[in-house]
């Protein structure tokens, strides 16, 4: 029998898998288990649930009761548009691509290693922003313990490879190896696999860096022999202001959202900062956003732009446009 479950349980599956400590993921469970639907068909995900919050529980009760000596742990709150988390090997140009996207500073070195621990920055695309992480490098021998569950929780993964390191095809290929191994998966969507709910899916973008070698489409070509993946590649020479104004609509559009304007009754839009929401979300999913109360007591919302024709009453479940003007009533 099939799950069929509903596009507010897997919206609350969403933020289970954003979660970046155990009270947040117990809190999750909660809400998926009195969501799912109560058939033959869900009982399987409903035992599997129940584990999982039991074990998130006494996770969280450890938490409180004493320090944690398992090793360093980094909580980047979401910010923007999305998060997307930048990866790759040693010296693959993740750090310079922070600092000429973002208003971050990173060490940019010539040699391997430079960066030691995780660095945020935002992106700037037209009204809205998109949260970079720029990380540590990842080899075939090592992988930060913490950087596991940042991937896991990120909106999507900017994968730099060195178009001129002959290295490269092996060190980005070591790089999604070491996450497969532990059920992480960099591919071409983000979520729960739908087989087996321990192993989570992870949309990539594979970007070549200092693609103006003469060679880098040789060493492309080897990559994709070692990697049967499809990923999305964007190609930049950060020296090529076009180029990086390429990448930057390309990661904004990896993120997959609608700009949305709120507006209140006889009051003109605020157009200084706009909501975003998935493409094709709904006036709920915006009433989702701006408060987590008001998605249950809003009543109809009046919307002006491409999705309904100016100042017409819709409902809930009315999908929106990108630059829609929203008025919402409860």
């Amino acid at each position: 029998m099939p799950a069929n479950l509903t596009p507010q349980y897997q919206k609350a599956e969403d933020e289970y898998r954003r979660a970046q400590s155990a009270e947040e993921r117990a809190q999750c469970l909660e809400r998926m288990l009195q969501l799912i639907p109560k058939h033959k068909g869900t009982e399987k995900i409903q035992a599997d649930l129940k584990t999982r919050l039991k074990e998130a529980k006494q996770e969280a009760q450890t938490e409180k009761s004493s320090a944690k000596k398992a090793g360093k742990s980094y909580r980047f709150p979401r910010q923007g548009a999305g998060q997307l988390l930048i990866l790759g090997g040693p010296n693959a140009g993740k750090s310079r691509l922070l600092k000429e996207l973002t208003n971050a500073q990173p060490a940019v070195e010539p040699y391997p290693f430079s960066t030691h621990e995780p660095m945020p920055g935002m992106m700037p695309w037209e009204d809205v922003t998109v949260q970079l992480i720029d990380t540590p490098p990842v080899t075939d021998v090592h992988l930060e313990p913490y950087l596991v569950g940042m991937v896991r929780s990120t909106d999507g993964v900017l994968l730099c490879f060195d178009a001129s390191d002959d290295d490269s095809p092996a060190a980005t290929a070591a790089v999604i190896d070491q996450f497969a191994q532990r059920k992480t998966i960099l591919g071409t969507k983000t979520g729960f696999d739908d087989d087996d709910f321990s192993v989570v899916h992870i949309k990539t973008m594979l970007v070549m860096t200092r693609y103006n070698d003469p060679d880098a489409a040789l060493r492309l070509e080897l990559f994709r022999e070692l990697v049967s993946t499809p990923f999305e590649t964007q190609s930049v020479d950060f020296n090529d202001p076009n180029a990086v104004d390429q990448l930057r609509d390309q990661i904004y559009r990896m993120v997959n959202v609608i700009r949305v304007y709120t507006k209140k009754p006889g009051k003109p839009a605020e157009k200084d900062s706009p909501f975003t929401i998935p493409v094709d979300g709904t006036v709920e999913d915006l009433a989702y956003q701006v408060h987590r109360d008001l998605a249950d007591s809003l009543k109809f919302a009046k919307v002006w732009g491409e999705s309904a024709h100016d100042g017409q009453s819709v409902g809930r479940e009315h999908k929106l446009c990108d630059k829609d003007v929203v008025e919402l009533h409860v």
